[in-house]
């Protein structure tokens, strides 16, 4: 495993993809209604992203058709872009990765569409609650593992379940850089966390069971049981002063 760490330079220049990441978001969030599709979205920002000068990183990325992934309600990642209209009632996670200056920014958000259950509204919360679970444990002399290890148990103490079989990744030049981070397992394992080291941390929880299946687009990825899914994710640094945000939202209001 070879984890590429990264000069002061280098994440600044993250930290600019990431914004254009951010402003893209904040941009579908305006638009995320009931009776929009997931295709009306994909336009909008492929057309915003190029508008900044940058490039939607995962255009054409080992085929894949789109500029931004849409998975609604059961669907846990990967969703690609089509017909397919927003309901009242609708969870729908969106990720957005941005390659700008040569580094990626990378970041996910799932958004309720007009008026969400409150079973859906507790499995986003606790979503971004084990995000944010993780992001604190991203510290220089921490291990790997203690990133999943308190993905898993802030998601585990709410009553809801992780997917194994997907996992966070080194971020940097490339979308996809070693390390692989689990969102499970015990603590004070795997690789030393270093200052210099840039993470996607993303946990993906299930309000049923962790089991999932790949759909015949060879993309879309969803819940074994039909139960809802939630992905929060975000860009970090580990810095001198701790965990570094380089997809932090601008505009928290504009995000729900």
């Amino acid at each position: 495993m070879a984890i590429i760490r990264k000069s002061a330079q280098e994440i600044e220049q993250m930290e600019r993809a990431g914004r254009v990441v951010v402003q893209t978001l904040e941009l579908l969030g305006e638009h995320v209604r009931p009776g929009v599709t997931t295709q009306e979205l994909d336009e909008l920002a492929e057309e915003f992203i190029r508008s900044q000068g940058a490039v939607p990183t995962f255009k054409g990325y080992r085929g894949y058709p789109a500029s931004i992934c849409t998975s609604p309600n059961s669907m846990v990642v990967h969703g690609i872009p089509g017909p397919y209209e927003l309901s009242d009632g609708d969870i729908l996670s969106v990720d957005v990765g941005v390659t700008l200056g040569g580094f990626v920014g990378d970041s996910a958000y799932t958004f309720p569409i007009g008026e969400i259950s409150d079973d859906a509204q507790r499995l986003l919360d606790a979503c971004q609650a084990a995000l944010a679970a993780g992001i604190e444990q991203a510290r220089a002399g921490h291990h790997l593992s203690d990133i999943g290890h308190a993905v898993q148990k802030t998601t585990e103490d709410a009553g809801f379940s992780v997917v194994r079989s997907l996992v966070g990744h080194g971020v940097g030049r490339k979308m996809h850089e070693d390390p692989q981070i689990p969102n499970f397992g015990e603590p004070g394992r795997g690789p030393v966390l270093q200052t210099g080291m840039t993470l996607a941390i993303e946990p993906m929880i299930n309000s049923g069971g962790p089991g999932v299946y790949l759909h015949d687009d060879e993309w879309s990825i969803s819940t074994e049981d039909d139960s809802l899914s939630a992905h929060f994710e975000h860009t970090v640094a580990v810095t001198k002063e701790g965990p570094k945000i380089l997809t932090r939202r601008l505009q928290p209001s504009l995000l729900p």
